[in-house]
């Protein structure tokens, strides 16, 4: 069996950020009912289109193993429906604009009313505080969270990554609060409610600089490249470029080739335990024993002449041929992979976190998996829905409408053309 399966999940959800978590509980096995505006659905159905007349990767991407209902909740009939599926599921996901929910008439005592046991779950742009009213989007959320402040280099402005911590990152926040909501509920017998701000879920992410920040109390970060050039700190955690952030010095180094090729580079760090392997690899045995370099307290002053030499040493093998030397004699590297190489990595292909999806109107498209691999609850990646397809399907099997109503349901308007006819 799937580990999520019998749970109904209502994803009221767009974009990014709640897609991202009610997508994931779709791969573990819940039953994940999209409900879309009539008509137009999802917004990012049609953003970045790169196939005219089909979905777009930011819409199939994002809502893989769901299925579609289109529904206009303001529309009396569209109302009851609404109700109907609120009743019926165990979980209510969305992020709409702070307040959306209220003004829709679904407020949280509203929701208990028509289900004491359904999880309400929520991304927001900030927790509660002077700022929950405010509209958040990705990258504001890596300002605000603190990722943008220590990203980048030191004389250059705050950096955004490219990585989607605020959106897709908040989505797996909010995920594992469904589901720890959902264990509880087996104790208690009650739903609750969730929250997930994408400020609080970037901030989490960025523990290791709120770690620094603290450290900074008593003296100069010492790993930072900064020490070792005789810069003094200032009151915040500083930009640090590549250095690592986990206390060992490391940086990204031309590899052969970077002359013609942006990703032809690697990230190599200097680890204490692996100092010797480094010396021997790069050609340099006598800083094993010269009191200059055989300390890590000696190196730090010295890192930018280190790297220096490792770089040149780099630069005359490829990213691939200096991860075949250095990964025997444990010394940590990666190279810096593009998302073309990643496309074409066989091995990531064969885990199923690279998958090729077959799509009815877009054709073959390439997807991320499901990055959690469960031993007892396979992944089987599913194409996402079509607006509207499965209508009739949660109508009529979830949600238990017969003929008559269906028809009824269908000359309203709610659910789409009102022109429709109810399958006998």
């Amino acid at each position: 069996m799937k580990a999520l399966e019998g749970v109904k999940v209502l994803d009221f959800t767009h974009v990014q950020s709640g897609p991202t978590c009610t997508q994931l509980l779709a791969w573990f096995g819940a039953d994940v009912i999209k409900v879309e505006r009539p008509g137009v659905g999802d917004a990012t159905r049609a953003q970045l289109i790169d196939v005219p007349g089909a979905d777009s990767l930011y819409f199939t991407m994002l809502n893989h193993n769901k299925r579609s209902i289109e529904l206009n909740s303001k529309n009396p009939t569209g109302k009851e429906v609404l109700t109907r599926l609120i009743e019926t599921c165990d979980v209510l996901v969305e992020n709409f604009a702070p307040g959306a929910m209220d003004r829709m008439g679904l407020s949280w005592e509203r929701i208990q009313e028509i289900n004491p046991r359904i999880i309400l779950a929520s991304v927001k742009g900030f927790g509660p505080g002077k700022y929950e009213d405010c509209k958040v989007y990705e990258n504001i959320a890596q300002c605000a969270g603190g990722a943008a402040s220590t990203t980048g280099f030191r004389d250059g402005l705050p950096l955004v990554t490219g990585a989607q911590i605020g959106d897709s990152g908040t989505g797996l926040h909010l995920a594992l609060g469904i589901v720890t909501a959902l264990f509880q509920r087996e104790k208690t017998g009650r739903g609750q409610k969730v929250l997930a701000s994408m400020q609080d879920g970037v901030l989490n992410l960025c523990r290791v600089k709120l770690r620094d920040q603290q450290r900074l109390a008593a003296g100069p970060l010492k790993e930072y490249s900064q020490y070792g050039e005789g810069i003094p700190f200032d009151e915040a955690t500083p930009r640090a470029g590549n250095d690592s952030g986990g206390g060992q010095p490391g940086r990204i180094l031309k590899c052969k080739g970077w002359e013609t090729d942006p990703n032809a580079y690697i990230y190599f760090i200097t680890q204490a335990a692996a100092w010797e392997g480094v010396c021997d690899v790069i050609g340099k045995p006598e800083w094993k024993t010269d009191p200059a370099y055989a300390t890590p307290a000696a190196r730090l002053p010295k890192l930018n002449e280190i790297f220096d030499t490792i770089e040149a040493w780099t630069m005359t093998r490829s990213k691939f041929e200096v991860m075949d030397l250095c990964n025997p004699r444990d010394i940590p590297v990666g190279p810096i992979l593009s998302m073309k190489e990643l496309a074409e990595d066989e091995g990531l292909r064969e885990t199923g976190t690279i998958v090729e999806v077959d799509h009815p109107v877009r054709g073959k498209y390439l997807s991320v998996g499901c990055p959690i691999k469960l031993s007892d609850s396979p992944v089987e990646v599913t194409r996402s829905p079509l607006l509207g397809e499965h209508t009739d399907e949660i109508l009529a099997s979830v949600l238990g409408y017969e003929t008559e109503d269906l028809r009824r349901i269908y000359a309203s308007g709610a659910v789409g053309d009102p022109t429709r006819i109810a399958a006998e």
